[in-house]
């Protein structure tokens, strides 16, 4: 594996494998339950026999992850998964030392001013008694700066190696910093070929904050991989466009929190480490970018519904 060195002098894997929640709330058969009690208590039943499979195919879908070679784990607090994360760790051949946990703050914990209560919980889910990365999800508009208080805090005492945030855009980091003095060495964002970010990427790189790019293939989109572009690179390194995209984020000095969950996508987002795109092929794909906003925008939605 390869790292990033960061700018408070602790390091990073390049890639990060992110497996989400187990299963949402509104994706169950049942998301919805009957007034009936008798017909509830069978709802909540095959809702539950559905979580518990899942939550075997997460613990062992991350388990090999890490066996395979991903070291970065993302996670929230808000997928509610810290636990399995932690089964899926033992289950595996690595030691927990030799691994990087993220957590990130729900915004429903901002809201409710329970940062360090969240925090703790989540510690004793993953059994640990530090995390290699702490963020908050989102920036919850006029609690952000309270809740970056509360984990800049919490790095002091101990039970935190780096701090960042997610889904900042630069006047949210500049609004951190005037408040705090303190910079955040981190900011995980939506950025791919369709939506390159330019204007924050730049700033990010020019104050020092480590980049991590969700939705970093696009969702495999199709106005990028059907691109010729696109086409000719992968038949040229012998790799898929997914392989390409993931080597751009690298090369480009950012991390991709992938969400592989199958062995041979797992294996096959690992093996970028054996070419490098040029400069110009590099330029090529940065000029894709279309301004395409795949997931939520942080100054135009809803935080009570993330």
């Amino acid at each position: 594996m390869e790292y990033f060195k960061l700018r408070d002098g602790n390091k990073l894997p390049v890639i990060a494998l992110g497996p989400g929640a187990v299963v949402r709330k509104e994706v169950l058969p049942y998301a919805h339950l009957s007034s009936n009690p008798i017909v509830k208590i069978g709802q909540e039943v095959v809702n539950k026999l559905i979580y518990e499979k899942e939550s075997l195919v997460f613990i062992n879908n991350v388990a090999r992850g890490i066996n395979l070679g991903f070291e970065l784990i993302d996670n929230s607090a808000a997928y509610g998964s810290s636990q399995l994360v932690r089964m899926a760790i033992l289950k595996s051949n690595r030691r927990r030392e030799e691994l990087f946990l993220t957590t990130r703050v729900s915004n429903t914990a901002q809201r409710e001013h329970r940062v360090r209560d969240e925090f703790f919980s989540t510690l004793k889910a993953f059994d640990t008694n530090y995390v290699d990365l702490l963020q908050f999800h989102w920036p919850v508009t006029d609690i952000y700066v309270e809740t970056w208080k509360e984990i800049i805090k919490l790095q002091q005492e101990g039970y935190v190696k780096t701090i960042g945030v997610a889904n900042c855009n630069i006047h949210h980091l500049e609004t951190l910093y005037n408040e705090t003095g303190v910079m955040p060495s981190l900011n995980q964002f939506e950025c791919h070929p369709l939506f390159t970010q330019k204007e924050l990427v730049d700033y990010c790189n020019e104050h020092g904050i480590q980049i991590e790019a969700y939705t970093p293939i696009a969702r495999a989109d199709t106005r990028m991989t059907r691109l010729p572009l696109m086409k000719r690179m992968a038949e040229k390194y012998k790799k898929t466009i997914v392989q390409i995209v993931i080597r751009w984020h690298i090369q480009n000095g950012r991390i991709p929190i992938v969400g592989a969950r199958h062995k041979k996508n797992q294996m096959a987002d690992l093996d970028v480490f054996d070419f490098n795109l040029t400069d110009d092929e590099l330029k090529a794909i940065d000029a894709i970018n279309i301004n395409s906003r795949l997931r939520y925008d942080p100054d135009n939605c809803d935080f009570s519904i993330l």
